[in-house]
């Protein structure tokens, strides 16, 4: 446990003094307003995983009541070393939707979720047959299996009920991390489904060939802003983010499409962010096109 604080605390170092150099990319186009509207279900989604209380039942408040056609039919989690997560059928989406809360900075076992940064291999066990070139945060790899079997379970139950072919996994901040872990492992178990991933301020959570790996995948990483947790772990570390982002740009508040992975555009995160003492935490909170994500929103 030292260890890993002293690794997650070199890392702030490197970030903050190490920073790369920022220089403007290529490629960056205007996101037009039918792309910005549509990740509106999926951030209601990640609102609710904070909301909701673990049980198989979707009732927490209003964060549920803006999404009233979704049928729960499993869900779980402590909201400390285990965030929750809830699986079900969404009919307006067509799709099993999985959730999970990202990291509630009141407890302290969420926390250690984050700070056990240091990468690690893919465990064969839950993904049979990955490269071993490919690492992963190892913190964010425990927490993910912590709740991998019972989704999995969950989310065969609900394909077989509603002849389902269509899994989207939401999450913000560490939620996000876990979504694009359990994309993976969704993939690898059940290869027939098409996957669909939308996270809210995600953290890095692997090395290049991670990201490399993820190229293919259905993926949209909303950033907002000066927003530092999608900078962190940094890339001096070793860590990368896959495609797909799509950034709300403090420069005019517009949004852009932000494509390769980690792009420097400033009009981007990684290049809008240069180090975490010019980042907002605020705006890790939101607002994401009018939807807060976080406990204090429930």
């Amino acid at each position: 446990m030292i260890v890993s604080i002293l690794f997650f605390l070199a890392q702030i170092i490197v970030s903050t003094l190490a920073a790369p150099v920022v220089s403007e990319r290529a490629g960056v186009t205007t996101a037009s307003a039918s792309a910005v509207s549509a990740f509106a279900p999926y951030a209601r989604f990640a609102h609710a995983a904070y909301c909701i209380s673990g049980a198989s039942t979707w009732s927490c408040g209003a964060a549920c009541n803006a999404i009233p056609d979704f049928q729960i039919y499993a869900g779980g989690g402590d909201g400390n070393a285990t965030p929750v997560w809830f699986v079900g059928w969404s009919p307006s989406l067509g799709s099993v939707v999985v959730a999970h809360e990202g990291t509630d900075p009141t407890q302290f076992l969420s926390l250690i979720n984050d700070i056990d940064w240091i990468p690690d291999s893919m465990d064969s066990a839950y993904f049979p047959g990955i490269s071993s070139s490919i690492k992963v945060h190892g913190g964010f790899q425990d927490t993910f299996k912590r709740t991998a079997s019972i989704v999995l379970t969950t989310v065969k139950k609900v394909i077989a009920d509603k002849s389902a072919t269509k899994v989207t996994l939401v999450g913000h901040s560490l939620g996000g991390a876990i979504a694009l872990l359990d994309a993976v492992y969704l993939k690898i178990q059940i290869p027939s489904v098409t996957l669909k991933v939308v996270t809210f301020g995600v953290p890095r959570v692997g090395n290049p060939a991670w990201a490399s790996y993820l190229s293919t995948f259905d993926i949209t990483r909303v950033t907002h802003e000066q927003d530092p947790i999608p900078i962190v772990p940094g890339r001096l570390m070793g860590f990368a983010h896959p495609q797909g982002e799509l950034h709300q740009s403090l420069l005019d508040g517009n949004w852009y499409n932000c494509p390769g992975s980690d792009n420097t555009d400033l009009r981007c995160s990684t290049g809008a962010v240069a180090n975490i003492l010019v980042g907002n935490i605020v705006d890790h909170l939101g607002s994401y096109n009018g939807i807060w994500l976080g406990t204090i929103y429930c």
